[in-house]
Parts: C-alpha cells; structure tokens; sequence
C-alpha cells in the first residue's frame, strides 16, 4: 500500500496547491504522512456525515472540494461543528484532503465534469488561465450542444443529468428559446457574468445566482440563465477525480479502492413549488 505521502504528492500533480486563489485553503488538513493508504473516499464536503460514511467504510482517506477551514480558528473542541470532524477524523486515523479552486481551474477541473454530466462538448475555458500556454486551464468552460435545444428542454436536461436536490433546477429566459452555445462554471458563478457576456453564449448554467445581478443580465442581454443547487454542480467533479486516482493506482500498482459519496450534504432539505400567476397578487 502508498503511504499517505505518495497520494498526496500524486493528488497535488493533479491539481498543484500553487494555483490556487491565495483566499483559498487547500491541501492536507490532518493525516500522519508515513501512514498507509487503501481506501479513499471522494465528497464535496468535509461534513460530519461525510466524515461518518468513512468510518463505516474503513477509509484512510477522504478528499473533499469545499475546505473544512477557509479561515482561522482558535479551537477544534469537539462541541463545535468542525472540531467534531477534526476529533472523528484523528480518532479514526483519516486523513483529510482539500482541492478547491486548484481543481476548479485544472484540466480536466470541476467545470470539465459538469459539462461532462451534461453531454455537452467543451471548446475552451470561460476565463483561460494566462499561465497555461495550451489553453486548456481557466475558470469555467464554453460547450457546445449536438444538437440545438430550447430553455425548456436544456433546464430538463440539467435536471434529469445532475444529482437530485430540493432546489432543482431554476431557469431564468424565453423557455422556447433555443440553445446552442453554453458556459457552465461549478459552484457559486454570477461574479463571471462579463465573462459569460464576452463568450457570447445562448445560456449559462451555474448556480447560487442572486436575484440582482440577475435582474441586471436579463436586462442587459437575452442571454438565459439554469441555476442549479451549489452541490449538485461540483459533485460530478467526485467522480471525475476518483478516476484520475484510479489511473494513477493502476500505473503504480497500489491497488487503491476509490469510492464517491453519494450522500446528499446540500444543505437544503425541502422544496415547496407553488403555481406562478401572470401578475402576483400583492
């Protein structure tokens, strides 16, 4: 078996630490490097049910998108939310790993795997990262459909290929309107809306898109907006990098066991749908 060391560096040519965003808190957060590793399991959120699933799978590893600490603390008690991850993790021997905007602007990153859930063809990065001379790396990713398709039909599409949620999926246009050109950015994505303008696409599929700077898009562009739960855009990313450690595991003969969480760490639990009037009732 690898030692944790040999994954790390593995799992940090995939997506080096230095391209992160220097807000950003990525790479290892718990783990003794010298210990071995045979099982790994791949989540969004570093949440204790996540935390929990490792457990009962006797996992040495768990690598997540979201960190556990964006920012500092001054305690890890086991009372608190993210001090009982910490406790659970060193009681079990689990080491804890994070990629986030690293993963987020690799090739293949977290939009490569939502375009990939959703059949689309991608062309090129939404923002191209200026220090990748092939052009591959950036923010986001333009796609293509095979074929064309309306609002309607493409939010459908989005809604039958993503993992379920509360929240569903969200569309923001003429529903009849037909789509041929996307950009998809995984995670929160209404700070690349100039981007997205510039790319000069039929619609953008991201998600926790706020109601103002949506107002002003639609006001500004007929460009059509799918908003799906924040969760669900990044999960294909799971099994996208599950599979690059398989591959890493067979050329190096470790004999890893990768496994996805499919447990559900959205933290919206509910939707209730109501009928939408032509004009509300004030």
């Amino acid at each position: 078996m690898p030692r944790l060391s040999e994954v790390i560096a593995a799992l940090d040519a995939l997506w080096p630490p230095s391209r992160a965003e220097q807000w950003d808190a990525v790479g290892t957060v718990c783990g003794d490097p010298d210990a071995e590793v045979s099982r790994v399991l791949f989540a969004v959120d570093p949440v204790q049910e996540i935390v929990d699933e490792a457990v009962k799978l006797e996992a040495d590893l768990i690598v997540t998108h979201h960190p556990l600490y964006l920012r500092g603390t001054t305690t890890v008690e086991a009372g608190t939310f993210k001090g009982r991850v910490v406790h659970t993790l060193i009681k079990n021997d689990i080491a804890l790993h994070v990629a986030h905007t690293n993963a987020d602007t690799a090739d293949p990153g977290v939009s490569d795997a939502l375009a990939g859930a959703l059949d689309l063809r991608v062309t090129g990065p939404l923002v191209p990262d200026p220090s990748d001379p092939a052009g591959r790396r950036g923010l986001g990713r333009i796609c293509e459909l095979d074929h064309p398709e309306t609002l309607r039909e493409f939010a459908a599409r989005a809604a039958a290929r993503l993992p379920r949620t509360a929240q569903g999926i969200r569309a923001a246009g003429d529903p009849d309107a037909l789509i041929r050109t996307v950009a998809v950015s995984g995670g929160s994505g209404d700070s690349l809306f100039a981007e997205v303008r510039a790319a000069g696409v039929d619609a953008f599929l991201t998600s926790d898109l706020r109601h103002h700077p949506v107002s002003e898009a639609r006001g500004t562009s007929p460009l059509a907006l799918v908003d799906a739960a924040h969760w669900a855009t990044e999960w294909p990313w799971c099994e996208q990098a599950a599979a690059q450690l398989d591959a890493i595991s067979e050329r190096h003969g470790w004999g890893l066991r990768t496994h996805v969480s499919r447990t559900v760490t959205d933290p919206w639990t509910a939707h209730a749908p109501s009928d939408v009037p032509s004009s509300p009732s004030i």
